[in-house]
């Protein structure tokens, strides 16, 4: 609330519930002088197998924060958003799996399991991963220390469910993957790994894909072959030079301290168009490295 604060001070004004498109012209949004998206990367990644529309199949991004508003007392306890008894398998190995995990044991869960299609890292830095390059290692969060089973290398096949479409169970198989000389690594299935697994619970953390499309495409903008906001990585313009992008939504899912740097450049980049000049503060180049 203080930051807020300062920023209504500085003459910022916010306008919250605010939909483009549907309370919000895009007409009108083409007027300003300059526009900044900075909307994130939302599209949630699916696991388009066979089961995966059964209940019981969750998105993490439906079950994280609808537990933070009932511990918040601002909700009453959804018994499909919830673990309390059930055996649960969270699929992805990022921090958002971590969460699942950790609230999830929260909850009263009967059992919790974690699924990573990517082999485990190695304990200490490798060869592959020299300084000063973020160390890809092994690493146990808070969430995984309450407890939970992790399983690697392995690949989720189908969702298992009874007679009243409500899941039951994975299937999974082992995998592994082989990588030749200038080529990028294949994923090839184990024979003979084939496993069932008792499952009453699914939270899918798999990561985002990229922006939603609908504001690009009404304001006409074009985006890159991730489908991101193709917008230049040192001015931060589209290709209609008043309408800037930055964040998630221009780099895809990231870090929030990538967010806070664009969001600051992108100020700078702005300044500079409105006004022909700036006295902001930027990034000296080599600061950070370039974005692929």
């Amino acid at each position: 609330d203080r930051r807020v604060s300062i920023l209504e001070e500085e003459g910022v004004v916010f306008k919250t519930g605010v939909e483009v498109g549907k309370n919000f012209s895009v007409e009108k949004l083409k007027n300003f002088d300059a526009v900044i998206l900075c909307g994130g990367a939302t599209v949630r990644r699916g696991l388009p197998i066979p089961g995966s529309d059964s209940k019981g199949v969750v998105q993490a991004m439906d079950f994280l924060p609808k537990s933070n508003r009932w511990v918040d007392g601002l909700t009453d306890i959804d018994p499909e958003l919830h673990a309390q008894g059930k055996n649960v398998i969270v699929i992805g190995g990022g921090d958002t799996g971590s969460d699942c995990i950790g609230t999830s044991n929260r909850q009263g869960a009967a059992s919790v399991t974690n699924f990573e299609i990517m082999p485990r890292p190695a304990d200490d830095r490798t060869a592959e991963h020299p300084w000063p390059y973020w160390p890809f290692k092994h690493k146990t969060s808070s969430s995984h220390e309450e407890g939970s089973e992790r399983e690697f290398s392995i690949m989720t096949k189908e969702f298992v469910t009874d007679d009243e479409g409500r899941l039951s169970g994975l299937k999974t198989v082992q995998v592994r993957w082989e990588k030749q000389e200038g080529e990028r690594p294949k994923l090839v299935e184990e024979p003979n790994s084939e496993k069932e697994w008792p499952c009453d619970l699914a939270l899918l953390a798999l990561g985002f894909t990229g922006p939603e499309p609908t504001l690009a495409e009404q304001l006409g903008i074009q985006l890159d072959e991730r489908s991101n906001i193709n917008a230049d990585t040192k001015s931060y313009q589209t290709n209609i030079p008043h309408i800037f992008a930055a964040g998630d939504m221009r780099r895809g899912q990231s870090l929030i301290v990538w967010a806070i740097s664009e969001g600051r450049e992108a100020a700078y980049q702005v300044d500079q168009f409105l006004m022909g000049t700036t006295q902001l503060p930027t990034k000296k180049h080599g600061d950070l490295p370039n974005h692929p």
